[in-house]
């Protein structure tokens, strides 16, 4: 009988850790690990993430490209415009990460700023030359080579989730 007893409390002590082991510690919330790309916003670094993307193909390249599900939503293409803000996509010129395999994306309109939203439309940038492409790192940057007849610049009618993570004066 003592020896049953020792067992039952031998095993209880055993759920009980265990139990206590897998809960949430200290009321903590659970957080989770997304891929984060890098871009430029007023010429500044930042980092954002890729959540969902109105297009299959686009949701699928960018889901090879972060190693981790971009959700297709097609109804993502339906949001009114004043729900949007662009994001400057390469599609030529220095080679670097971002999603087509040029330099990074530019966004205007970072958090704190008017006009922020996660919602981005893709705008696609083609330098005239690529041979004499450089890094751009602002949206004014983007629409000044523009206006100067070095790039042209696209609109697909794509829109992808892409929350800022870190970004000049913040992080999630």
């Amino acid at each position: 009988m003592k020896h049953h007893r020792i067992r039952i409390l031998i095993a209880a002590l055993a759920a009980v850790t265990i139990l206590s082991a897998c809960a949430a510690q200290g009321g903590q919330i659970p957080t989770a690990a997304l891929p984060a790309g890098k871009a430029w916003a007023e010429g500044v670094e930042i980092y954002f993430v890729h959540t969902e993307a109105s297009d299959p193909d686009i949701a699928e390249k960018l889901t090879a490209m972060m190693k981790s599900p971009v959700l297709l939503v097609p109804s993502l293409a339906k949001a009114p415009a004043e729900s949007l803000a662009p994001v400057y996509v390469f599609e030529n010129g220095l080679a670097g990460k971002g999603p087509l395999g040029f330099q990074a994306d530019v966004f205007p309109n970072p958090p704190g700023t008017a006009g922020y939203t996660p919602l981005r439309s893709i705008n696609v940038v083609t330098w005239a030359d690529p041979t004499k492409a450089r890094e751009l790192k602002s949206a004014a940057e983007v629409i000044a080579a523009e206006q100067a007849g070095e790039v042209t610049i696209t609109q697909p009618g794509v829109v992808v989730n892409m929350p800022f993570v870190v970004w000049d004066g913040g992080k999630r």
